[in-house]
């Protein structure tokens, strides 16, 4: 449930937005907020470009609690939790690199009738541009209310406000749906800190892996894994309706394309085959499994329900195809191939038609990913090296991301600003899961208990 009041400012418009699970009841705010809903504008908005991100000052408070309360969430009480969620938030808004923020560690925290009426003499002594502050509200059925409030301290305006009420479980989803909240208002881009990670967790010698299927949240937090070892994992894929995770299973050397159910625990066999499998890739609709297969020496891509069904071959070309990603329209599919002789990267339509090279540039291309913008296609370029990179739709404007020894399988975040892949170190092995925005800057490395390959950016979550 979604619903939006249109509030004013003589600086910007604003939107109050309540965004809950089907579940959630309706936000009561502090008394003090609710006098501007009231109130009348002209419904302006402001507009800050990409290039004066990294000159606001973000100051992000402690959130505040008109109860110090024990809670499921967080034993010390609903004081210690909003210590927490505004952390979250920092950390989110932080290593996405486009912001400066400056966290709740080092500011004063604000009482609880602050959270609608900032003091702002202080937020301007210390130099804010834009304040982020918050509560947390412990109710009688044992679930929390948790709000977030972005202001312009130069303006002394309200930007915007949300609030959630969510299980104890999920606290941690209205902090990043929090971040989400401050970083679509100041950028103009859509969110993508609520949203979940599947890839593949490795354990044991490198000439031996252990390859259990994982889950986690955007940040590493939540992590759960989903498949025991018995069988290898590889290649997963979140349904566009997060319900589901598709992923290919090796049992005594047999490839399996099962669908996971995230909610019940249960999976559903879509494909069995004694012939090498690859790379199960979804439909935007949800309808279809995209993978490859290969027959007699010769690997093409096919389509199958998700259901399950007859297979459909999309490639008939002597050589290798791999991969299959849907454009965000669903009209077409960017594969790699080595028909020409080479490692090179094509495009075709959904129904197999079509079938054209876009790389032509040295070296190899692999393992490519359509941006959910629609605009871009990531990939792995080899020469010598694995490097991440990215390219026009049509094979144009190629650039590097990355520079390591061993970059590959890139996936998009929600909003197509930042691309995930995975690192393998050279001699050992280990694997890990990093991730780098559109400039090539901003590099990081997310923590996993365990080795990690093979990330799957999933949607923003309903």
């Amino acid at each position: 449930m979604k619903i939006k009041l249109a509030l004013s400012s003589m600086a910007a418009g604003i939107v109050f937005s309540i965004a809950a699970p089907a579940s959630a009841q309706q936000l009561t705010l502090p008394e003090q907020e609710l006098e501007t809903i009231e109130q009348e504008g002209d419904g302006t908005t402001v507009t800050v470009t990409a290039e004066s991100w990294q000159d606001l000052g973000i100051a992000i408070a402690s959130f505040a609690t008109n109860e110090d309360v024990p809670t499921p969430a967080n034993a010390q009480g609903t004081r210690a939790l909003g210590h927490e969620l505004s952390r979250i938030v920092y950390n989110d808004l932080r290593n996405n690199g486009l912001f400066r923020p400056v966290g709740p560690d080092s500011l004063p925290r604000p009482d609880y009738s602050q959270v609608s009426d900032p003091a702002w003499n202080i937020w301007r002594g210390r130099s804010a541009e834009m304040l982020v502050q918050g509560y947390v509200r412990p109710n009688s059925d044992g679930r929390l209310t948790v709000g977030c409030y972005l202001y312009d301290v130069v303006l002394e305006e309200q930007l915007v406000r949300e609030g959630w009420i969510v299980q104890p479980a999920e606290w941690r989803r209205a902090a990043h749906k929090c971040a989400d909240l401050v970083y679509s208002r100041l950028s103009g881009e859509s969110p993508f800190f609520d949203s979940r990670i599947a890839y593949i967790a490795e354990t044991g010698p490198k000439d031996n892996r252990t390859k259990r299927l994982a889950i986690m949240d955007s940040d590493g937090a939540n992590h759960r894994f989903i498949t025991n070892g018995r069988s290898t994992a590889l290649t997963p894929r979140y349904s566009p309706d997060y319900s589901k995770i598709a992923y290919l299973s090796y049992l005594d050397g047999n490839p399996r394309i099962y669908v996971y159910d995230v909610d019940s625990g249960q999976q559903t066999l879509v494909t069995q085959s004694s012939n090498p499998t690859f790379a199960p890739r979804w439909s935007p609709d949800g309808r279809y499994i995209l993978y490859s297969m290969a027959v007699s020496g010769n690997t093409d891509i096919y389509r199958v329900p998700a259901s399950g069904g007859t297979p459909v071959r999309l490639t008939n070309t002597p050589g290798i195809d791999v991969g299959g990603s849907y454009s965000p329209d669903g009209r077409y599919i960017v594969f790699e191939s080595d028909r020409s002789g080479s490692q090179q990267i094509y495009v075709m339509e959904a129904d197999g038609s079509n079938q054209r090279r876009i790389t032509f540039f040295g070296g190899r291309a692999g393992t490519p990913e359509w941006s959910p913008r629609g605009d871009q296609i990531a990939f792995t370029h080899i020469v010598g090296d694995f490097r991440i990179a990215v390219m026009d739709t049509n094979g144009r404007n190629m650039r590097h991301l990355t520079d390591a020894w061993h970059d590959e399988a890139p996936t998009w975040a929600p909003n197509g600003r930042i691309v995930q892949f995975f690192r393998t170190q050279r001699g050992s092995g280990e694997t890990s899961i990093w991730q780098v925005d559109l400039t090539g800057e901003n590099e990081r490395r997310l923590n996993t208990p365990v080795g990690a390959s093979d990330p799957a950016w999933g949607p923003v979550l309903p």
